[in-house]
């Protein structure tokens, strides 16, 4: 039997890895491989300068996708020449719209995580260095691997007369990745100045986040935990199979899983031939993956076609725990509301939204910002904002928000990368579908719009509160002035101009505050703000005839 529930020991090991910083013991790499690798990232820098400047230019308008597509290709040779590391950053880098022109994102969401196996001579010591003698801890193992990756390499075996897959880290692996990243720390900062010093914002968090996501890759028992967590938030969808993971078989550098053969979600032949509805099996799996963002605190981030199997019956089969990405209450409540605001073309909301994300520099020209968002809202493929689909909302961040200090958090980072590859699988299959029914219907069920406009009213409150007070607080002030100005007999004795310019004064500070969030709100105020002064001056005038 899997042990799922025996879990403590390793579970608790993975809990105190998590709380570590990402760490890599390596030696530092030799003046050779900095000057080769260099040498070969130079080109995809220099290209990726003048691509970039002239997308973000021109808002991806009018720009020859073709010659940026053909850059693009020659950046993905390039991560594949150099190995797992810049495999993994290529992956990361293709959900990242706050970075790359679309034609890159586009050409390197293809970058399939598929390397030649090393020797099982080269792995077989990593295996029985953690786990014990071959003979021993499997009853048969085919040293063929299945498949290869960056990290790791898979293969068959017998354990308790049941068939599984046992993944085995490649040799030296954190050295080798430890190398890299010293590399790329290194290199990061210059290239971002050269490219465009808007990336600064980005790029500051774009290295942590890679060398964190990877940290968690590599050890395996982070991955077993993954895949319990899922599994039991799962466990009462008869729609989804997630493999039993056997955790006396696991360590940090080696999973055991159950062995879940099916066909691959590419594979449209045999799909046909099973006759599977694959336009009710795109919607399926599309609900699947919202349903884990919108209703559990953990998600599946690497839904590509490889970790996405369906059996004869049409069950869906997932694989590879290892990239995760999670949201708390809050997060998922302002991605609900960034949503609504688009489809409201609200810029000013949406504007707040991204603010309060982190996606956008404090500092940043908020104005000029909604103005973009305004423009792009209206323009975006000539589409109705309420039947946009991912790709377009990550245009909208790519030609719009690229030119502000703009990122992507890194969970952020994550839904975006699922729910791309997610559309692309639909693309594939073209199938009649639309994205917008299954994510609205899955944030009614879940009564998030509710909760998403309730949360707009009470901001709205607290920044009329908000103004009032600070109102309330300068009111005094003038008051006091008022009164000097009334001893020196500028004011006469009967004369209403104090109290009125006192309650003027306050609808007027009051409006400014919550000019930036509530413009047609704001102007009512300062009209009805400057005709009560006039009014009441013109009043005065005339009672003194």
């Amino acid at each position: 039997m899997p042990l799922l529930e025996d879990s403590e020991e390793v579970l608790n090991a993975v809990s105190e890895t998590d709380r570590e910083e990402p760490t890599f013991v390596f030696k530092k790499p030799s003046i050779w491989l900095i000057f080769k690798t260099v040498l070969k990232l130079i080109p995809v820098i220099v290209y990726l300068r003048k691509d970039r400047r002239e997308w973000v230019k021109k808002e991806g308008k009018n720009v020859n996708e073709n010659k940026l597509r053909k850059h693009a290709e020659r950046a993905l040779k390039t991560f594949v020449t150099l190995g797992p590391s810049y495999i993994k950053l290529g992956q990361w880098l293709s959900s990242r719209a706050d970075l790359l022109p679309q034609p890159y994102l586009d050409v390197l969401e293809k970058l399939q995580d598929n390397v030649r196996p090393e020797p099982f001579l080269d792995v077989k010591p990593i295996l029985e260095r953690e786990l014990g003698s071959l003979e021993n801890i499997f009853e048969s193992f085919d040293p063929s691997a299945i498949s290869g990756a960056s990290l790791g390499q898979v293969y068959r075996a017998k354990y308790k007369e049941k068939d599984v897959v046992v993944k085995i880290s490649r040799p030296n692996i954190e050295e080798t990745i430890g190398q890299n990243i010293y590399i790329l720390r290194k290199l990061l900062p210059l290239a971002t100045r050269f490219i465009d010093e808007n990336l600064r914002f980005s790029a500051e968090g774009m290295l942590s986040q890679f060398i964190e996501t990877v940290h968690e890759e590599m050890d395996y028992r982070i991955e077993a935990k993954n895949l319990i967590q899922i599994r039991n938030n799962l466990k009462e969808d008869k729609s989804v199979i997630i493999p039993s993971v056997y955790l006396d078989r696991t360590s940090r550098h080696v999973i055991t899983m159950e062995y879940l053969p099916g066909t691959k979600i590419t594979d449209i032949k045999t799909l046909n031939q099973n006759n599977i509805d694959r336009a009710k099996l795109v919607y399926r799996i599309h609900r699947l993956f919202f349903k884990m963002l919108l209703r559990h605190s953990i998600f599946h981030a690497d839904p590509h076609p490889g970790n996405i199997s369906i059996t004869n019956e049409g069950t869906i089969i997932l694989y590879d725990f290892g990239m995760v990405g999670r949201l708390d209450d809050e997060t998922r409540r302002r991605l609900v509301r960034l949503y609504l605001g688009l489809v409201d073309k609200d810029p000013v909301r949406t504007t707040d939204v991204l603010l309060e994300l982190g996606t956008l520099e404090p500092s940043v020209d908020r104005r000029l910002v909604e103005k973009g968002l305004e423009l792009s809202i209206q323009s975006l493929h000539g589409r109705k904002v309420d039947r946009m689909e991912v790709k377009a909302l990550q245009d909208l961040a790519n030609k719009t928000l690229s030119r502000f200090p703009f990122r992507l958090p890194k969970n952020l980072a994550l839904y975006m990368r699922m729910a791309s590859i997610l559309e692309g699988i639909y693309h594939y299959h073209n199938v009649k579908f639309q994205f917008v029914r299954v994510l609205v219907s899955l944030l009614e069920e879940e009564g998030l719009i509710k909760e998403a406009y309730i949360e707009e009213f009470k901001r709205y409150v607290n920044r009329f509160v908000r103004g009032i007070e600070v109102s309330s607080e300068l009111a005094p002030m003038l008051k006091q002035y008022l009164a000097d100005q009334k001893s020196e007999n500028k004011i006469k004795a009967n004369s209403n101009v104090l109290p009125m310019s006192i309650i003027s004064s306050a609808i007027f500070i009051g409006s400014t505050i919550i000019f930036p969030y509530e413009r047609n709100f704001s102007y009512f105020g300062f009209a009805l703000s400057a005709a009560m002064l006039v009014g009441t001056l013109v009043f005065n005038k005339l009672s003194r005839k």
